[in-house]
């Protein structure tokens, strides 16, 4: 009995290749490079890699470590476009923003994932490398960290001898951030915000106040529908994954190095530790035992 022929692709390469239907548009005229690369730039990207050991694992450190910078770089623009948009009671916009960057912070806590099975000897093997380089140096983190009310002018030290960081940095430093943005917004909405919390001096960490909690605890006691109980719920989404991020870099960083210090002169683990310890936006978390 014979048996039945295949089922042909659907396509043949050679002649797809051939057929303007199929092929793509391959000529770029007179450019040197493809509009492709002229707008990702991936050339560059590419070729920022500079290992300084000749241990293969350093390159997954490097490239882990440059995506990690480049994720800091669109959640910053994520929360810079939320509190902008907070700030000109643009709520719809706000919640975007905020939404987009959960996705964000969860690929950027997925980063951690080829460092977090390291073991000390892996680490050891390149980790003279970094020399006194640390990550609590990158500007654009702490660009992030200062959005989230996480401001202290002493972490703009390191960066005195790069101007544009530098600058960048003090202009983040005296804006409000994105947490003073919401409460302003909820003292526009008829919400008891006391003036000490919405005109304290920007350039200081934000601490828990009572009046604020028991302002969200009534606003997670009403219509559940509300647009500020969603907002309240993307910002503790928010809060959560940063959260998660400081646990997550803990436990990579305790797994690769136990407890020495830390490079760049940290306490390594017990700064890290100490970090995660402390809530995104406390007062979204208390409120709750009060609902």
């Amino acid at each position: 009995m014979s048996q039945p022929s295949p089922i042909p692709p659907s396509g043949d390469a050679s002649r797809d290749a051939a057929d303007p239907s199929f092929a793509p548009d391959l000529s770029i005229g007179s450019r040197t490079t493809t509009p492709y690369e002229d707008y990702v730039q991936a050339d560059v990207l590419t070729h920022l890699q500079h290992p300084l050991s000749d241990d293969p694992g350093e390159m997954v450190f490097l490239v882990t470590t440059q995506v990690m910078e480049l994720w800091f770089t669109v959640i910053v623009h994520e929360w810079q476009t939320a509190a902008d948009a907070l700030r000109r009671d643009e709520l719809t916009v706000a919640m975007d923003a905020l939404k987009r960057s959960t996705y964000e912070l969860e690929a950027l806590n997925a980063a951690w994932k080829p460092l977090a099975r390291l073991t000390p000897a892996q680490f050891n093997a390149y980790r003279g490398a970094l020399g006194e380089g640390s990550g609590f140096q990158s500007a654009m983190y702490r660009r992030l960290e200062f959005l989230l009310g996480e401001k202290s002018a002493s972490m703009l030290v390191p960066h005195r001898g790069a101007s544009r960081e530098y600058a960048e940095l003090e202009k983040a430093l005296q804006e409000p951030s994105l947490w003073d943005e919401v409460l302003r917004l909820l003292a526009r909405r008829g919400y008891s915000i006391p003036d000490a919390v919405l005109w304290r001096d920007p350039t200081v960490r934000h601490e828990a106040d009572p009046a604020v909690e028991a302002v969200w605890a009534e606003i997670f006691a009403g219509p559940q529908e509300s647009e500020l109980v969603r907002l309240g719920e993307a910002l503790t989404d928010v809060a959560e994954l940063v959260w998660r991020w400081r646990n997550d870099h803990l436990v990579a960083t305790r797994r690769a190095m136990g407890a020495k210090p830390g490079t760049g002169g940290s306490a390594g683990v017990a700064w890290l530790e100490k970090r995660a310890r402390k809530n995104v936006f406390p007062e979204l978390w208390t409120a709750r035992s009060h609902v």
